[in-house]
């Protein structure tokens, strides 16, 4: 090793490297805490300034992330928060959890993390490590990140180390999950995966950055092709009058060579409605197609459409109107139970889709009281979630579930609302009536 590297591996097992983390949302501030947990001092950066604040006063804004993992780090005097980016020369290890979304186009778009790093590279000092944990293309780490922090003229050591952060998965949190990591040589490598070994259960260490970025967008792809898969076979079941949820339920029961996906009303969060278009991108530098990726995109966008057509023919069936003018009650704007992120849900979509159509839509949601700004919902900012009571849900035509939230009186619902259009099973599931429900 290098002395730099001798020098940093010292600290990191002495646990006197400072840490910085660059974002400080779903991915930053979970990985802030288990650092601050296995001893290491952290610097979190982020450009929101009421997020900075709030984590500085000990509250987290993130609900499953609790205020008191917070205050404990900041009482220990491990954690602080900061806007100034000017501070990124004093960390020893530097992480950038930033988003990398896609363009209205569908290409990568990689601002944000050209940002962190170009900011990295203007405060970059000899011997620091730089640790990208943003997904995206294989490659990135290298042809990108790299030439960037090269230009300072520094020495530094750089890896690559995907998050596989899933919110509210109470059964795997951050320090649980084995964390893959791809370093640029030797040095980096052994200092990237001390530094992950020393705070999380378990390290993978893989042979590059490329491949760390590879195994990511793999794991994702694996769902987004499966998650495709069953909405499709919804829909061809669902023609012969089979019910997709049964069959899931005793298919799963084979101990071996089945793994249990379920359908929804479309795909949500930050990983699988994004990640595979990011390989599907880099695959065309290499003249490949990437059929079967690009077809269970196809189908999984096409799922907020198909949800809203059965909720009209359900409309038709039972009220002999269609969307237009109905009054329409929207369970769930999150996209994915039991948290408050709305990143990407296909809720947002379906309330689109239905008010297009001409009807009047509200949303029940006990984690999103109100829609926050989106790029591609702005139209839908500030709406506030409505209050369940029996009357509430008899004045709406239909109500529709789109995300399963446990903290919601479905037994209330289902007594109360007229109609019920389901695309998670959720009536059934409970045990509550059925009667007037309709399966999407």
């Amino acid at each position: 090793m290098t002395p730099a590297a001798e020098s940093l591996l010292d600290k990191i097992e002495n646990r006197t490297a400072r840490i910085g983390i660059i974002g400080l949302g779903y991915v930053g501030l979970p990985l802030a805490l288990v650092m601050c947990r296995a001893g290491f001092p952290v610097l979190g950066f982020d450009i929101d300034v009421n997020r900075v604040a709030l984590l500085n006063a000990g509250q987290t804004g993130i609900s499953h992330i609790p205020a008191d993992a917070i205050a404990q780090a900041l009482e220990q005097g491990r954690f602080e928060a900061t806007v100034d980016f000017d501070r990124l020369g004093e960390p020893d290890a530097i992480l950038i959890c930033v988003p990398t979304p896609l363009t209205p186009q569908r290409d990568p778009d990689l601002s944000f993390m050209r940002l962190a790093t170009s900011q990295i590279a203007a405060h970059l000092r000899e011997g620091q490590m730089v640790v990208l944990e943003s997904t995206t293309w294989p490659g990135t780490t290298l042809e990108v990140v790299k030439p960037m922090l090269e230009a300072s003229g520094k020495e530094f050591f750089l890896a690559f180390s995907p998050e596989r952060e899933d919110p509210g998965n109470a059964a795997f949190t951050t320090r649980d999950i084995p964390k893959v990591v791809g370093g640029d040589g030797v040095d980096a490598l052994t200092l990237a995966n001390a530094l992950y070994a020393a705070a999380m259960q378990s390290t993978v260490p893989v042979s590059s950055p490329s491949v760390a970025e590879a195994v990511k967008l793999t794991e994702n792809i694996f769902r987004s092709v499966n998650i495709a898969l069953v909405n499709e076979l919804k829909l061809i079941y669902g023609a012969m009058g089979i019910d997709i949820w049964e069959v899931i339920e005793a298919a799963k029961s084979k101990p071996f060579g089945y793994m249990p996906f379920y359908p929804g009303p479309g795909l949500g969060g930050h990983c699988i409605p994004i990640d595979p278009f990011y390989l599907s991108w880099k695959a065309r530098e290499y003249d490949i197609a990437t059929r079967f990726i690009e077809l269970a995109g196809e189908i999984n966008t096409a799922m907020p459409a198909h949800v809203v057509e059965v909720l009209a023919l359900a409309l038709d069936a039972r009220f002999q109107r269609g969307l237009n003018g109905a009054r329409i009650l929207l369970l769930g704007v999150a996209y994915k139970r039991n948290v408050e992120d709305t990143r990407e849900s296909a809720s947002l979509r379906l309330m689109d889709i239905m008010e297009q159509r001409g009807a009047q839509v509200d949303y029940h949601d006990p984690h999103v009281p109100t829609i926050p700004v989106t790029r591609e919902h702005k139209a839908l900012a500030g709406r506030q979630s409505v209050t369940i009571t029996a009357q509430t849900v008899a004045s709406y035509d239909a109500v529709l579930v789109a995300t399963d939230h446990a903290d919601v009186d479905y037994a209330t619902i289902a007594s109360a609302m007229r109609l019920g259009v389901d695309t998670r099973n959720v009536f059934e599931r409970l045990g509550t009536d059925t009667s007037r429900v309709i399966k999407a």
